[in-house]
Formats: C-alpha cells, sequence, structure tokens
C-alpha cells in the first residue's frame, strides 16, 4: 500500500550499492525488498514475529538481508555503521506511536555512522486521507500529527531535519474482501480483534469500506503521507 512511499524516498536519496539500511518496523519486509532490488544492504526489526515471518519468505536467504525479532538495540553493533535508518509505519494512527517512534529512534542512532540519513513517515491531513473512517474500526480515534509533528520527535531524538517531502499512496482493492484481508493484515486491528471478535471486526471493516467502493466492486481510498529526512549528529 505504502510502495508509492517507499519508492519517492528511495529514490531521493538515491538507495543502491553502499547503502546500509537499517528498516525500524519493518513488518512484512516490503520496503526491505524494494531496498535490496536496488542494491542496498539491508537489516529490518519488528517485534511481531508473524510479519517477520513473511518478511523472511520475501528475502529467501538473501546474504544482504538480516531480519530481527525485537528492537533496535538487537540490530548491533554493526561494523561499519549503518548509513540509512527508516521508519515507515506512518504515526498518526494510534494513541502513543509518536512516543514509540521517538524511543526507537534514540536507541537506533548510536548505530549509525555520523551524518546518516533517517526517514520519518506520518499520515497526511484527515481530509486528504480516505482511510482515516476506515481506521476507526480499530478502537481509537485516529490522532491527525499536527504539522510539525515528525520534525518535533526529529529534534527530540536528536537528529537534524534536513528536508521533507509528501507522497500520494492510494489504496486500492479488487474487492471489498480484498481490502479487508489487506487492512487486516497491517497490525492495526489487532487490539480490536482481542477486545471483540476477529468476525465482527472483518464486518465492520467491510461496512466501513462502503464508500469506497466503485461501481466495478473495486475498493479505492486516496492517501497522503508526508516524510521527513534528517540526519544523525
Amino acid at each position: 500500500m505504502l510502495v508509492p512511499l517507499y519508492e519517492a524516498v528511495y529514490e531521493r536519496l538515491e538507495v543502491g550499492t553502499g547503502t546500509r539500511l537499517l528498516a525500524l518496523g519493518c513488518g512484512s519486509g516490503l520496503a526491505l525488498l524494494i531496498a535490496r532490488a536496488r542494491g542496498a544492504t539491508v537489516t529490518g526489526v519488528d517485534t511481531d514475529s508473524d510479519r517477520l515471518g513473511l518478511a523472511r519468505e520475501r528475502m529467501d536467504g538473501s546474504p544482504t538481508a538480516r531480519l530481527v525479532d525485537g528492537g533496535p538495540g538487537e540490530a548491533g553493533p554493526v561494523h561499519p555503521g549503518y548509513n540509512l535508518i527508516t521508519a515507515f509505519q506512518p504515526i498518526g494512527c494510534g494513541t502513543g506511536d509518536a512516543e514509540d517512534l521517538e524511543l526507537a529512534l534514540k536507541d537506533a542512532v548510536g548505530l549509525a555512522e555520523r551524518r546518516s540519513l533517517v526517514v520519518l513517515t506520518g499520515w497526511g491531513p484527515p481530509e486528504r486521507c480516505a482511510t482515516s473512517g476506515v481506521l476507526r474500526v480499530a478502537g481509537e480515534r485516529r490522532r491527525p500529527a499536527h504539522r510539525d509533528a515528525l520534525e518535533d520527535i526529529a529534534a527530540r531524538a536528536g537528529l537534524n531535519p534536513d528536508g521533507s517531502g509528501r507522497v500520494a499512496c492510494p489504496f486500492g482493492y479488487a474487492d471489498v474482501d480484498s481490502a479487508v484481508r489487506g487492512l487486516m493484515s497491517t497490525g492495526l486491528y489487532d487490539a480490536a480483534v482481542r477486545e471483540r471478535d476477529h468476525a465482527q471486526v472483518e464486518k465492520e471493516i467491510a461496512e466501513a469500506l462502503h464508500d469506497h467502493r466503485r461501481p466495478d466492486g473495486t475498493v479505492w481510498m486516496p492517501n497522503v503521507f508526508r516524510y521527513l529526512i534528517a540526519r544523525t549528529p
């Protein structure tokens, strides 16, 4: 779903051979796969074992990819250090996500070379993100990140801003069932499933998708994401 964001960032930063990437919250590894295809050496960390399992399948034993079950502290130290850190899990989707990102960045900075690049991401304004309403099913009202939220996190983590951008990332699915499966796979609804029932959460998501269904049965939700480029000290 966020492929346009990954590609825009990698293109702007000229990710390729010589890039030593540490991905925070790497999930199922799609962003890592794209970076590896560009020639980067990649390390991904995540606390979700199921998604890491999917990432391992995608990496298929590649010698230029490493996956770590845990936080940034478990990914190092390495020599030479990382020269790119990415946090592609956008803030602005749940309570505490900004604080969690700040802590992860503080742990990761010490594993990187001086003046290394760091990328933070966040959801755009609710009025430009059609998925906002569907995310309410997760049980938490989405708290839109304020305009300078990424800059504030970077500052608290000891990083120096060095550019920013916005990328359109529409979420498109062949049908409602595909959309429900795709959204459930993000992990954003895990808490709702624990509190309620898996089938009930799927039903509520399907109902929330009604307004985004097109005449041909496909589901289309335009979204905008913002990214900040920063550097380590």
